[in-house]
């Protein structure tokens, strides 16, 4: 038994040797996604980022893959719900979850029955969602090269990830394409700011660092960003919403750990004092804070 565990160990690092050769990147963009994460503007990890995935985003994503999976992925969950129960997912479903972190939106598909998969470029995030449902095919990869044939999956979902995609577009056409011919494509990412709380503290963040007032709206945060790329890929429309997603803190501890994950010691000293000031409006009469979040979601169909 003991040979078989070790065998199965190397068969698991040629895997990853291989996976490793389907991840591209592009640095800059990288690093742009990074410090947007950092910041509290982007939620990429509930999906960790689908996108190009070179040594710095992998490094980054590796050292915060603990903090991001306890303390962001949480609050993702009314997405999760809405997204299984939208895209019909049930009993033999195949699904893949591109981006899929540590592998929250993986347990729920996976709790409803469903034959599941995922792809994510970050190995520690890749762990984190193979022990978190051990009998999903997990695979490092990013959106534009996915490491699965032609029509693999019946859905194919992405929650904060295929919008960081280096090419979006081909992000889409990747997901389209291992999507069988009448099957679901369900995207979902953070709506605009108006409706975020957290972009309160990401501005305020910004402002400190003298980047401005944080980051413009992207497209597909507005109203119909997300239908329009859709269109734009083949697919028609089915479904479209908004979906509350509250972040609830217990402390400002853990806030501030939250909105300065993956921040030096001395850059959390120095901006401690500008979140919790930004986030006094948020704060509960338990001391802890309750910042009100929605995600935008639409779902596709494949032409038959």
């Amino acid at each position: 038994m003991a040979d078989d565990r070790l065998h199965g160990a190397d068969a698991d690092d040629e895997r990853v040797r291989a996976d490793d050769e389907r991840v591209h990147a592009d640095a800059e963009r990288v690093r742009a996604d990074a410090e947007r994460v950092r910041a509290g503007d982007d939620h990429v990890a509930v999906g960790s980022g689908a996108g190009g995935a070179d040594d710095a985003h992998v490094e980054a994503w590796d050292a915060m893959a603990d903090g991001w999976t306890t303390l962001w992925a949480p609050m993702a969950a009314p997405a999760h719900a809405l997204l299984a129960d939208r895209a019909g997912v049930g009993p033999g479903t195949r699904a893949l979850d591109v981006g899929c972190g540590g592998g929250q939106l993986l347990a729920v598909l996976a709790a409803r029955g469903a034959t599941v998969a995922g792809v994510d470029p970050a190995p520690r995030m890749v762990a984190r969602a193979r022990a978190a449902v051990p009998g999903a095919d997990v695979r490092r990869g990013d959106a534009e090269h996915l490491p699965w044939p032609d029509a693999a999956f019946d859905v194919v979902v992405s929650l904060n990830a295929l919008d960081l995609a280096d090419d979006v577009p081909a992000a889409l056409a990747e997901a389209v394409r291992v999507t069988v011919p009448g099957g679901l494509v369900a995207l979902c990412g953070w709506a605009e700011a108006a409706r975020n709380d957290v972009a309160v503290l990401a501005s305020a963040v910004a402002r400190h660092a003298g980047d401005g007032d944080g980051l413009p709206d992207q497209e597909l945060r507005v109203p119909g960003g997300w239908e329009r790329l859709l269109v734009a890929g083949g697919l028609g429309v089915e479904a479209t919403g908004v979906v509350d997603v509250p972040w609830d803190l217990p402390d400002a501890d853990t806030l501030v750990r939250a909105l300065l994950l993956g921040a030096d010691d001395d850059e959390r000293d120095d901006t401690a004092p500008v979140v919790l000031a930004a986030a006094r409006p948020f704060r509960t009469a338990a001391g802890g804070y309750r910042l009100r979040n929605a995600f935008r979601w639409a779902i596709g169909r494949r032409p038959a």
